[in-house]
């Protein structure tokens, strides 16, 4: 059954002077967990480490979208790869089965499935995918089989342990329990091609003939508790961009091996296979010594064998391992390092592994302390008593940061593309004004993130102090906009700034500080200098900035970003008793914030100043932008305060919600690209209510983007407009429901788009969580359940999860601190009126 929600007949957040938002019945709902039927196509849940690339399971237990090869493939499947499972009782007729429950409809192909799809094989009745992201669960149901199975599958995700969350592999454990009232002999194999050196198809779905591939070897190991198939070539040299491995590996004992299938003509290889497997449930070996052909390649199939009695269960452990090292050194073909000696790269997993069985050979001696700390991990994050839909919101984001849309070099840098397209990385360059978003993998990994501030400021901040927003310059090129040097991007470049001290304040490393210091200087100096015309402390000049069109004139976005600049600016010259520049930055934000106030409010938010709105072209005039406090809500998270008159903020959040939400869009007219449409609800990016709007307002205003509707809500909460912010929260995860898009997979200009990791905020604002690792102090505030709260939390030294319950007693609330992982020693924690020393 398709997931539900709770709608109202009204277009805007305003309706007959009311406005209206979701109930309290089901915006303080329970954390219930989402399950995902096997007709849910798009339920792909990604599996995979850091920079390793992703495998996705499917609702219906398939593995799909293989995007292990160094870039994005999404809708792919790999020929002749899957799981089987034969079941054979004394006196029963055996049952052999793809574990994977029915194909879906459509099956309108032009030629049917091609026998690579293993489409005519027998598959289950029934799946249902239960993802809580790490870790997957895909429970299996079949009238025919005596057995009930469930798959448990992960890759090891721990905070602030970036090294074993980027293991190019994942767990696959089929737990199997024999429901019937005699014993029963089980064999689960898993089939996989051997891809090594790429695959082509022809027009009927054949392999072609001429595809890359060639001289592929796939050999049975046995190595101490670990057992199963590498899949290599002989062909690539180690430098070569298509030199790698497969590997499918087991710990369990009892086993039978093909190495590979039958080399024949036509559709022998599937038949053969499903004969030998289905017959006795033992596969046979066809004796093949030499590497493939040139130009082909071979499947190999690994069984596990086991006899369960009546009520046993017993667990089938593979992992899935690959390794691909090499890549273009930069963000593609063209824009790369043509230097001599300098054209390719590795992944950073290619300096811990040799091969993927080396890395599923890691993951499997080490599964039981991995699978305890993502588990810790996984039951943290759902353990809090926030609404579910919340926690949806923060699990469902963090693929974005093990996705193609990132990547992870041997030398330790972290770079990100905005998102993907199918088959490649969307918009270059750890886009400053787009990354500025995110805050998944700055409390999550901020060793990582670290990095990121490294290059901006480090290599992409030129002398004047203007700061390219796209980093080319570690590749040996120029980042360039309309056939010449690209102008800096306001928005871009002053975040850049409140993120250097968000780090600071994540970490408490003063060194990293020290070391980025001259350079923020300039940063910010350059945006008083070329942006402020008059010296008023307000940005009039053209201003770059995330919607990719210029602002002109005293606008709230930029403005409000330049105050929040000002103010980290401040805070970190005073750590490193530069107090005149601390005064300096202290009093320009005074005057900015008395001064943009002043030209930019509008009674009820702030607006942009123009005498002409269609002098330029692509801006917002006397509209509400929904991102005009965006500035604000990075205040707000990083420690930093209210930036101007809290009223007037209060207010102009609130008319965010009131004027830019709707509860439907059947009569919404967008020219522009479409992200929520008919009877879906959502935030759009700007409304003219008091009219103005541009002939050709900014490019994007009525588009409906996840990153911006997630910030608006967080800003919502600190505003102390809960259930607003929570109605937001929720119209965007019923969008996301399995059905009309992926839980796990939110787009914008491109899957899995940085922008989204925006949703980590909401955690911060709801848990009222401030941190300062420099003064070794933390303190949380909940803005809902002042009664009981649980909730996890992280800094650069540790993570853990905060709960309060009110004591019996007493009646006082009393709180506590669990230490999950780190190092917090020394560390005081304010909260309830108490001091808790770590």
């Amino acid at each position: 059954m398709k997931p539900t929600t709770n709608r109202q007949d009204n277009n805007n957040a305003e309706s007959d002077g009311v406005l209206m938002i979701e109930t309290k019945q089901h915006l303080h709902a329970g954390s219930g967990l989402r399950t995902y039927p096997g007709d849910a196509r798009e339920a792909l849940f990604p599996l995979g480490g850091i920079g390793t690339g992703n495998i996705s399971l499917g609702s219906r237990g398939e593995l799909r979208d293989w995007e292990i090869f160094n870039g994005p493939a999404k809708n792919t499947y790999m020929p002749n790869t899957f799981f089987a499972i034969r079941v054979e009782q004394e006196g029963r007729q055996p049952v052999a089965k793809v574990l994977e429950s029915k194909l879906l409809p459509p099956h309108a192909l032009s030629h049917g499935y091609h026998p690579l799809t293993g489409a005519g094989l027998p598959r289950l009745d029934e799946s249902e995918l239960i993802g809580t992201y790490p870790m997957a669960r895909v429970v299996f149901r079949d009238a025919d089989l005596p057995v009930n199975v469930e798959l448990e599958a992960f890759t090891p995700m721990i905070p602030l342990d970036p090294e074993h969350s980027g293991i190019p592999a994942a767990s696959l454990s089929y737990r199997v329990t024999n429901a019937s009232d005699s014993p029963a002999e089980v064999v689960i194999a898993g089939s996989l091609i051997n891809p090594v050196g790429g695959l082509t198809y022809d027009k009927f779905g054949n392999l072609n003939w001429n595809m890359p591939c060639g001289q592929n070897v796939n050999a049975f190991r046995q190595q101490t508790d670990i057992s199963g198939l590498d899949l290599s070539s002989e062909k690539w040299a180690p430098g070569d961009l298509k030199y790698g491995s497969l590997a499918l590996q087991t710990t369990n004992t009892q086993l039978t091996v093909k190495r590979a299938w039958l080399r024949g003509a036509w559709y022998d290889f599937l038949q053969e296979f499903w004969d030998d497997f289905t017959e006795d449930g033992r596969l046979t070996d066809l004796g093949y010594e030499t590497p493939s052909e040139e130009h082909k390649t071979d499947t190999g199939s690994l069984g596990v064998i086991e006899t369960l009695q009546p009520g046993e269960t017993k667990t089938f452990q593979f992992a899935l391992s690959w390794y691909f090292p090499n890549r273009v050194n930069g963000w593609n073909e063209q824009l790369c390092d043509s230097r001599p000696g300098h054209e390719t790269t590795r992944n950073h997993y290619a300096t811990r592994f040799a091969s993927a069985w080396d890395a599923g050979a890691y993951l499997l001696n080490n599964l039981d302390w991995l699978k305890e700390r993502t588990t810790a991990f996984r039951d943290a994050l759902f353990g809090t008593t926030l609404p579910g839909y919340v926690v949806d919101a923060l699990a469902g984001n963090m693929p974005v940061l093990r996705s193609t849309t990132c990547f992870w070099l041997e030398n330790g840098k972290f770079l990100g593309y905005e998102g993907t397209f199918d088959d490649g990385g969307s918009c270059d360059g750890s886009c400053t004004h787009v990354w500025n978003y995110e805050q998944t993998l700055a409390f999550l990994y901020p060793s990582l993130e670290r990095t990121m501030r490294r290059v901006e400021f480090l290599e992409e901040v030129d002398a004047s102090g203007k700061m390219a927003f796209r980093a080319f310059t570690m590749f040996g090129r120029t980042w360039e906009w309309g056939g010449k040097t690209a102008p800096a991007a306001a928005d871009g470049q002053l975040g850049a700034v409140m993120r250097v001290y968000r780090e600071w304040k994540l970490s408490g490393d003063g060194e990293f500080l020290r070391e980025l210091w001259p350079n923020v200087k300039r940063a910010l100096d350059y945006a008083l200098d070329h942006w402020d015309h008059d010296s008023d402390g307000v940005m009039e000049g053209e201003q770059h900035n995330t919607y990719d069109i210029e602002f002109y004139g005293p606008n709230p976005l930029t403005g409000i970003m330049l105050l929040g600049a000002l103010r980290a600016g401040e805070a970190m010259a005073r750590f490193l008793r530069e107090d005149e520049n601390a005064e300096r930055y202290g009093s320009t934000a005074a005057a900015s914030a008395a001064r943009l106030s002043e030209l930019t409010w509008n009674g009820e938010y702030f607006v942009q100043v123009l005498d002409d709105v269609n002098a330029h072209k692509y801006q917002h005039g006397l509209g509400c932008l929904s991102d005009q406090l965006l500035g604000q809500q990075l205040a707000h998270l990083y420690g930093l305060g209210h930036l101007m008159e809290e009223d007037r903020l209060k207010s102009a959040i609130h008319a965010v919600f009131k004027h830019n939400f709707k509860h439907d869009f059947k009569d919404h007219v967008n020219c522009q690209r479409v992200y929520a449409l008919h009877d879906e609800q959502g935030l759009v990016l700007c409304s003219w209510p008091n009219g103005g709007r541009p002939k050709l307002p900014f490019v994007y205003s009525d588009e409906v983007w996840t990153g911006i509707e997630y910030h608006v809500a967080t800003n919502l909460v600190y505003e102390g407009f809960i259930d607003e912010a929570l109605t937001i929260v929720k119209a965007v995860r019923d969008r996301q429901d399995g059905y009309r898009r992926s839980p796990w997979n939110e787009v914008e200009c491109g899957h899995h788009y940085a922008r989204s990791m925006s949703s980590w905020g909401l955690l911060i604002a709801f848990s009222g969580f401030e941190f300062d690792m420099a003064a070794g102090t933390m303190a949380f505030k909940p803005a809902v359940g002042d009664e009981e709260y649980a909730s996890f939390w992280s800094t650069g030294r540790g993570w853990g999860v905060y709960k309060q319950a009110k004591d019996p007693i007493s009646g006082k609330l009393v709180p506590s601190i669990d230490v999950l992982g780190g190092d917090m020693s020394g560390v005081r924690v304010q909260a309830c009126g108490t001091t808790i020393q770590l």
